[in-house]
């Protein structure tokens, strides 16, 4: 860490709807009572923007599935719509949450800065961004975390998943459920899985440091959270200014960073780089 410190909802529009995947119902639910699996990077080889989404992703369990949710015009979560093919979506207009392609929007908007993973799931899974196929058949066998797993049959695609390795995805499931981790399905309509080319960074994109670090309402400790980063995170910087001189992990700065996608407030401390971020505009 030589590089440190001296200075001090809306739901999405309807014509997605159809597209959306339903209740993104698969296959076999897991047995009742099974023990709840952690969510995290679960083996080696991935990309750090794959392991990255994978950790947007696991950031988000326990949150609800909403039918709709996760497309509105940035990434994250969003009222839903009901379904009219899923009685149990009845209340997803009152669950602030992600629909199985919001999920994985968000959780590469999250690791690659941008939006590179737009759409429903059928666009994600033949989006331009794809590098590598493995038919339904190959199985988990030549998966790494960060893949996108995906189930429909006849050139139609109804919902993804992100695999974490071990057998094991994390899934905005079905209306009535919360983002969990599920072991992978590969029975029923099955399709395989794809790779994503991990596109550029974003103009104004750093990487946060640390565990556990939050953003704020305001340049101020003493302001209210907003979101915690659980790990390092890929985030995209609008502009900075001085204001609380913040002491923490052996490092003093007053320089703090505005989070667009967040709408909130970081110090330069735990983004890395200079203490004052180059190329970054001055807020007015």
């Amino acid at each position: 860490m030589g590089m440190r410190r001296t200075v001090g909802a809306a739901a999405a529009a309807l014509l997605l709807l159809a597209g959306w995947g339903g209740a993104c119902a698969t296959a076999a639910a897991a047995p009742a009572g099974a023990p709840a699996a952690s969510c995290g990077v679960l083996a080696p080889g991935a990309s750090a923007t794959a392991e990255a989404a994978v950790r947007a992703a696991c950031e988000q369990v326990g949150v609800w599935y909403s039918w709709g949710g996760g497309h509105g015009p940035r990434p994250g979560p969003t009222y839903g719509q009901v379904d009219p093919s899923d009685p149990a979506s009845e209340h997803d207009p009152e669950r602030l949450g992600f629909d199985c392609s919001g999920l994985v929007r968000y959780a590469w908007a999250r690791a690659a800065g941008g939006d590179p993973l737009s759409g429903n799931a059928y666009h994600q899974f033949n989006s331009p961004r794809v590098k590598q196929r493995f038919a339904a058949g190959r199985g988990t066998a030549p998966l790494l975390p960060g893949d996108l797993l995906a189930w429909g049959s006849g050139g139609s695609v109804h919902h993804i998943a992100i695999y974490l390795g071990a057998g094991k995805m994390v899934e905005a499931r079905q209306s009535g459920t919360r983002i969990a981790v599920s072991d992978v399905r590969l029975g029923g309509d099955y399709a395989g899985a794809v790779r994503i080319d991990a596109p550029a960074p974003a103009p104004g994109t750093f990487s946060t440091w640390g565990t556990d670090v939050w953003t704020h309402t305001e340049p101020s400790t003493g302001s209210a959270r907003v979101h915690r980063f659980a790990g390092p995170t890929s985030v995209r910087v609008e502009c900075q200014k001085h204001a609380e001189l913040v002491t923490s992990d052996g490092y003093t700065n007053d320089a703090w960073s505005y989070l667009p996608e967040y709408r909130a407030w970081i110090t330069n401390i735990y983004l890395k780089g200079p203490a004052w971020l180059d190329g970054v505009p001055t807020c007015s």
